[in-house]
């Protein structure tokens, strides 16, 4: 598996996902990664740190270039809590659990954020601004209402196929509501 290509493809996906969610400094991108599945085996069934690595190192340039907050989803085991920096769980009032993820409870990439983040928490719950899914871990619990998909133009990283989501307000009204943003009426001022 070449890991220099892995990094690549994930920046690409990343820096893709950030622009057309529109992701600003601060607002949650969740990340849900299967290693194994990026190595073309099972979900859950062939961990890689060394993938792991990889993948967050080329997450961690973009959210670094771009200020947003990440949040990285751990397997099953571990009811799907993701791993956040502990300022990120301060700003949105999340609920820190009790647990250390590792690769065979949390995930190789979860683990591996766990270990490479600055203060690592992890919160059972995010409502987070966009999502990119690597290799099919199902995060869409994590998004805000209401999810927009987004079409990377790499829709694989390695073997492990790639979707992603930004998401919007949800519009709410009738048939009299306003949806776009005009002048603001010269009279109310």
């Amino acid at each position: 598996m070449d890991l220099s290509l892995i990094e690549q493809q994930v920046r690409t996906v990343v820096t893709e996902v950030q622009q057309l969610a529109g992701l600003r400094p601060g607002q949650i991108l969740v990340i849900g990664c299967s290693t194994s599945e990026v190595l073309g085996k099972k979900i859950g069934r062939a961990g890689s740190k060394d993938v792991a690595e990889a993948l967050y190192r080329g997450i961690r340039h973009v959210q670094q270039l771009h200020g947003f907050a990440l949040a990285f989803q751990c397997c099953e085991h571990l009811n799907r809590a993701l791993v956040v920096e502990r300022s990120t769980m301060e700003t949105y009032g999340l609920e820190e659990v009790s647990v250390v993820p590792v690769p065979s409870a949390g995930g190789s990439m979860a683990a591996c954020a766990y270990q490479a983040l600055e203060s690592p928490v992890v919160v059972e719950h995010v409502k987070a601004h966009a999502g990119i899914d690597i290799g099919d871990t199902l995060i869409g619990m994590h998004l805000k209402h209401v999810a927009v998909p987004i079409r990377p133009s790499i829709r694989q990283i390695g073997q492990a196929h790639v979707t992603a989501a930004g998401t919007r307000p949800k519009l709410i009204g009738g048939s009299r509501a306003v949806y776009e943003r005009t002048a603001p009426d010269a009279s109310c001022r």
